[in-house]
Protein backbone atom coordinates (compact mmCIF):
# COMPACT_ATOMS: atom_id res chain seq x y z
CA UNK A 1 0.00 0.00 0.00
CA UNK A 2 1.00 3.39 -1.19
CA UNK A 3 2.54 5.51 1.93
CA UNK A 4 0.22 8.23 0.86
CA UNK A 5 -3.04 6.09 1.22
CA UNK A 6 -2.52 4.57 4.82
CA UNK A 7 -4.68 6.17 7.59
CA UNK A 8 -1.90 7.11 9.79
CA UNK A 9 -0.97 10.02 6.64
CA UNK A 10 -4.86 10.83 5.98
CA UNK A 11 -6.13 10.95 9.46
CA UNK A 12 -2.95 13.38 10.43
CA UNK A 13 -4.08 15.48 13.71
CA UNK A 14 -7.33 13.38 14.37
CA UNK A 15 -5.68 11.83 17.58
CA UNK A 16 -7.47 8.58 17.47
CA UNK A 17 -7.58 7.79 13.53
CA UNK A 18 -10.85 6.36 13.24
CA UNK A 19 -10.44 3.68 15.76
CA UNK A 20 -12.18 5.45 18.71
CA UNK A 21 -11.88 7.03 21.98
CA UNK A 22 -11.59 3.47 24.00
CA UNK A 23 -10.27 1.00 22.55
CA UNK A 24 -7.24 2.54 20.33
CA UNK A 25 -7.25 -0.50 18.33
CA UNK A 26 -6.51 -2.96 20.92
CA UNK A 27 -9.22 -4.88 20.73
CA UNK A 28 -8.41 -7.07 17.36
CA UNK A 29 -6.95 -10.09 15.63
CA UNK A 30 -6.31 -12.91 17.66
CA UNK A 31 -7.29 -11.57 20.84
CA UNK A 32 -10.66 -11.62 20.39
CA UNK A 33 -11.08 -12.55 23.92
CA UNK A 34 -9.28 -9.49 25.52
CA UNK A 35 -11.86 -6.71 26.76
CA UNK A 36 -10.08 -3.41 26.83
CA UNK A 37 -10.24 -1.07 30.00
CA UNK A 38 -11.37 -3.80 32.93
CA UNK A 39 -8.19 -2.51 34.68
CA UNK A 40 -9.57 1.40 34.40
CA UNK A 41 -12.93 2.35 33.41
CA UNK A 42 -14.70 -0.45 32.68
CA UNK A 43 -13.44 -1.86 36.24
CA UNK A 44 -17.28 -1.93 37.50
CA UNK A 45 -18.20 -4.64 34.51
CA UNK A 46 -15.38 -6.47 35.50
CA UNK A 47 -16.36 -7.56 39.15
CA UNK A 48 -19.97 -7.24 38.72
CA UNK A 49 -20.36 -9.51 35.36
CA UNK A 50 -17.11 -10.96 34.72
CA UNK A 51 -15.82 -11.77 37.82
CA UNK A 52 -13.42 -14.65 36.60
CA UNK A 53 -11.90 -12.45 33.99
CA UNK A 54 -8.70 -12.14 36.12
CA UNK A 55 -6.11 -14.94 37.08
CA UNK A 56 -5.97 -18.49 36.56
CA UNK A 57 -9.15 -20.59 37.15
CA UNK A 58 -9.59 -24.48 36.65
CA UNK A 59 -5.81 -25.73 35.57
CA UNK A 60 -5.08 -28.89 37.37
CA UNK A 61 -1.65 -29.93 36.84
CA UNK A 62 -1.75 -33.33 34.67
CA UNK A 63 1.91 -34.05 35.94
CA UNK A 64 0.90 -33.98 39.72
CA UNK A 65 1.18 -37.46 41.60
CA UNK A 66 -1.72 -38.18 43.70
CA UNK A 67 -1.12 -38.11 47.58
CA UNK A 68 -1.20 -41.49 49.08
CA UNK A 69 -2.22 -41.89 52.66
CA UNK A 70 0.31 -44.31 54.51
CA UNK A 71 0.29 -45.45 58.06
CA UNK A 72 2.83 -47.61 59.90
CA UNK A 73 2.65 -50.65 61.95
CA UNK A 74 3.27 -49.17 65.43
CA UNK A 75 0.35 -47.32 65.09
CA UNK A 76 -1.79 -49.89 65.01
CA UNK A 77 -1.95 -50.29 68.61
CA UNK A 78 -3.71 -46.68 68.99
CA UNK A 79 -5.62 -46.91 66.03
CA UNK A 80 -7.55 -50.30 66.87
CA UNK A 81 -8.43 -48.46 70.43
CA UNK A 82 -10.55 -45.55 68.50
CA UNK A 83 -11.34 -47.10 65.30
CA UNK A 84 -10.66 -50.80 65.90
CA UNK A 85 -13.68 -53.96 66.36
CA UNK A 86 -14.59 -57.15 67.64
CA UNK A 87 -15.71 -59.70 65.10
CA UNK A 88 -18.84 -61.65 66.49
CA UNK A 89 -18.35 -64.78 64.63
CA UNK A 90 -17.22 -66.74 67.42
CA UNK A 91 -13.33 -65.87 67.35
CA UNK A 92 -13.11 -62.81 68.50
CA UNK A 93 -10.66 -61.54 66.01
CA UNK A 94 -9.60 -58.11 66.05
CA UNK A 95 -10.12 -56.29 62.89
CA UNK A 96 -8.88 -52.78 61.94
CA UNK A 97 -10.16 -51.69 58.15
CA UNK A 98 -7.45 -49.38 57.09
CA UNK A 99 -9.53 -48.91 53.91
CA UNK A 100 -11.87 -47.14 55.31
CA UNK A 101 -10.11 -44.89 57.52
CA UNK A 102 -8.52 -43.57 54.30
CA UNK A 103 -5.53 -44.94 54.65
CA UNK A 104 -3.74 -46.94 51.13
CA UNK A 105 -0.45 -48.62 52.38
CA UNK A 106 0.79 -50.15 55.37
CA UNK A 107 4.22 -49.38 56.01
CA UNK A 108 6.50 -52.07 58.46
CA UNK A 109 8.20 -49.03 61.01
CA UNK A 110 7.76 -49.95 64.93
CA UNK A 111 6.04 -52.75 66.65
CA UNK A 112 2.89 -54.11 67.11
CA UNK A 113 1.69 -55.74 70.57
CA UNK A 114 -1.70 -56.89 69.39
CA UNK A 115 -3.25 -59.72 67.06
CA UNK A 116 -5.21 -57.79 64.23
CA UNK A 117 -6.72 -58.41 61.44
CA UNK A 118 -5.70 -55.65 59.03
CA UNK A 119 -7.88 -55.07 55.83
CA UNK A 120 -5.18 -52.79 53.67
CA UNK A 121 -5.13 -52.09 50.09
CA UNK A 122 -1.07 -52.65 49.95
CA UNK A 123 1.77 -53.34 52.54
CA UNK A 124 5.45 -53.96 52.77
CA UNK A 125 7.32 -57.11 53.38
CA UNK A 126 8.61 -56.30 56.76
CA UNK A 127 5.04 -54.84 57.74
CA UNK A 128 3.67 -58.14 57.16
CA UNK A 129 6.09 -60.22 59.02
CA UNK A 130 5.36 -58.01 61.82
CA UNK A 131 2.01 -58.57 61.63
CA UNK A 132 2.24 -62.25 61.14
CA UNK A 133 5.34 -62.80 63.81
CA UNK A 134 2.47 -61.55 66.83
CA UNK A 135 -0.55 -64.19 65.13
CA UNK A 136 -2.18 -61.44 62.68
CA UNK A 137 -3.10 -61.35 60.03
CA UNK A 138 -2.89 -58.98 56.69
CA UNK A 139 -5.69 -59.39 54.39
CA UNK A 140 -5.18 -57.37 51.13
CA UNK A 141 -7.95 -56.12 49.04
Amino acid sequence: MATRLRKVRRLRGSRTHGWGQIGQHRDTGKKGYRKVGLHKHKWTQAVLMEGKYFGKHGFHNPTSKRVKHWINVGSLDDLFLKYGRVDNDGNGKKVIDLNSLGYDKLLGSGNVKGAYSVIVKACTESARSKVTSVGGEIILC
